[in-house]
């Protein structure tokens, strides 16, 4: 993440082991999805009530590139739900998952908005170079011309599983210091 994780209780005592739970599931989410710019974390407690224990709102916002903010509040709706299921941990766990599942919905709208079919927009090329530990490459066009791309623009299979002479379709696009290569799509 490009800025630091944010932790805020209100209204609860913060502990340790909470914060070590939320800094565990919050690298849940940026294994499920690396391009994670930042995450905010707040616990809140509604009330202090001694028959059904004490209720809690966990919010989780997401940061990802592009300015944009995936959020998520989960607060038990229904009394049996608030009855069943007042400890804070289980409340952080149950909203974690709704972040699971709000990100993983991002990133398939995200695929589906940015996958390559073999068509006049996408041009043949082929990989010319995979750096060890790095999370770039480089490939070749027709005209013999090198590009760049970085592991997020594979669309198709793992960026891990690219090889030289693996044979791509990508899209060109201007970047900061000439042509790079996106939408790099592994050609079958």
């Amino acid at each position: 993440m490009d800025r630091p994780l944010e932790i805020a209780f209100h209204n609860i005592q913060s502990s340790p082991s909470l914060e070590e739970e939320i800094r565990k599931q919050v690298e849940r989410l940026e294994q499920r999805y690396g391009r994670l710019t930042g995450c905010r974390v707040s616990i809140e407690a509604l009330h202090q009530q001694h028959q059904t224990g004490n209720l809690c709102e966990v919010h989780i916002i997401m940061s990802v590139p592009g300015g944009r903010d995936l959020a998520v509040s989960h607060e038990p709706h229904h009394a049996k739900e608030r009855r069943a299921h007042p400890d804070v941990r289980t409340c952080v766990r149950d909203a974690f998952k709704a972040a699971e599942r709000q990100l993983e919905s991002f990133k398939g709208r995200q695929s589906e908005r940015t996958a390559v079919s073999p068509s006049a927009h996408a041009m043949p090329g082929q990989v010319s170079l995979i750096e060890p530990g790095a999370d770039h490459g480089f490939l070749i066009d027709t005209t013999g011309t090198q590009l760049y791309f970085h592991r997020d623009s594979v669309t198709n299979g793992r960026f891990e599983g690219l090889k030289r002479g693996d044979s791509v379709h990508y899209v060109m696009e201007d970047g900061d210091a000439g042509p790079v290569a996106v939408k790099v799509r592994l050609a079958s």
